[in-house]
């Protein structure tokens, strides 16, 4: 690994409890995507089951109850994997208020970071949830972005998302082109104009959308360098877990972007 790899991978978006919600079905499974992601180099997980939306029985209780045990098997079976609570949290109403009650996590638990999650077909705008947001001290994170149809059709939306204060977590697959060519482009670009703070695996499974970050880290270093990719997959993921703040770099104009609106922030 990289000479700049002072640390480990950081997944701060992973599916890994069994039998919660569309990923992993069993805890066999959950060893097996496990012991997977320790292989590639992940040290750290933040578990991600879907909250509101479909999944209103997942209550952040059960997700913390969850996180527990499933360390618990984790340390048992000898797999060197620390594992946090969290959640991919779709964007309803009502959604601030149940973050500060606990009934929807916040990504490590840490009342910090949110992981946002749009619905898939369409992009509704996020300006007034992230002032929500930051009014009460916490930082939304909008979860694979280039996923999206809204914004993939219109992708110009997010610049203007990330000066109110949102930071953006694309999915280590569509990097490397396992969502299609097109998707692999977006976030190819956005990583290069650097709009991106966070990739992670998004992983579900152990045949497709695995817990791997690798070959992702590989992608970013060769397309921005790689203290970005050592940025985006192990320091700032890491901060995340930890519940500090993600400061990000002065971002350069290029080609591909207008000069103006770059400057040094810190953004959660």
């Amino acid at each position: 690994m990289s000479s700049l790899l002072s640390q480990t991978f950081c997944d701060i978006h992973c599916h890994l409890l069994p039998g919660v919600d569309d990923g992993a079905v069993s805890w066999e499974e959950t060893l097996a995507m496990a012991r997977l992601a320790v292989a590639d180099g992940i040290s750290t997980v933040v578990v991600t089951p879907h909250q509101f939306g479909g999944c209103a029985e997942n209550h952040g209780e059960l997700i913390r109850a969850q996180t527990t045990r499933l360390q618990q098997f984790l340390l048992q079976q000898e797999v060197p994997l620390r594992v946090l609570p969290g959640a991919e949290v779709r964007i309803e109403p009502d959604l601030v208020r149940k973050l500060q009650s606990g009934q929807l996590l916040t990504l490590a638990d840490r009342r910090r970071h949110v992981l946002l999650e749009l619905p898939s077909e369409i992009y509704l705008p996020l300006d007034r949830l992230v002032y929500q947001l930051g009014a009460v001290g916490m930082v939304g994170i909008l979860a694979h972005p280039e996923r999206n149809l809204g914004i993939v059709r219109q992708p110009r939306v997010l610049e203007p998302l990330i000066e109110a204060g949102c930071l953006l977590q694309v999915t280590a697959g569509s990097l490397i082109g396992a969502f299609g060519p097109e998707v692999q482009e977006l976030t190819q670009r956005l990583v290069r104009q650097q709009l991106v703070h966070f990739v992670a695996t998004d992983a579900h499974g152990t045949k497709s959308r695995r817990p791997l970050l690798r070959r992702a880290f590989d992608c970013v270093a060769r397309l921005a360098g790689e203290a970005t990719a050592v940025d985006l997959c192990c320091r700032n993921p890491a901060l995340v877990a930890a519940g500090k703040s993600v400061t990000l770099p002065r971002r350069r104009p290029t080609k591909e972007q207008p000069a103006g609106w770059f400057r040094w922030s810190k953004a959660g």
